[in-house]
């Protein structure tokens, strides 16, 4: 399977693309000369990894029969200070809301997505380090 974005240049530091009907800017701060009309590039990799593997533990849990009231998935990238600039590691933390919530069957879902089904997690871990850490709120 092979997938292709076409990003549209608008000039100065913004591009533009639309993903499945969805309209996305990326630009550069006004420190990078850009006019932060979106966000930045990098900043994305986080967001596609917590997309991804909260996608794939809110069905697993949901196939355990697991009810959660809330999810938030916090990614911290550690960023190189010399250029290229890149994330060296990132940590994923899973805060979860609700009654009676079965850790092992949190830790199981989690498990499963970063093991088995999140192709994020699984291409980054190729090339970084990635940590858990799951907490019931």
């Amino acid at each position: 399977m092979k997938s292709s974005v076409n990003l549209k240049w608008t000039g100065n530091m913004s591009f533009e693309t639309e993903l499945f009907g969805h309209k996305l800017v990326l630009d550069a701060g006004t420190d990078n000369g850009g006019e932060d009309k979106g966000p930045r590039p990098k900043i994305l990799m986080l967001t596609a990894l917590a997309g991804c593997t909260g996608m794939d533990v809110t069905s697993i849990l949901k196939k355990m029969r697991v009810k959660i009231d809330d999810l938030q998935i916090i990614v911290e990238g550690d960023m190189t200070e010399e250029h290229p600039k890149y994330y060296k590691s990132m940590k994923v933390i899973y805060q979860f809301k609700g009654e009676n919530l079965p850790m092992e069957k949190l830790e199981k879902a989690v498990s499963l997505s970063e093991e088995r089904y999140c192709g994020v997690s699984a291409l980054y871990k190729k090339a970084i380090p990635v940590t858990t850490e799951i907490q019931i709120v």
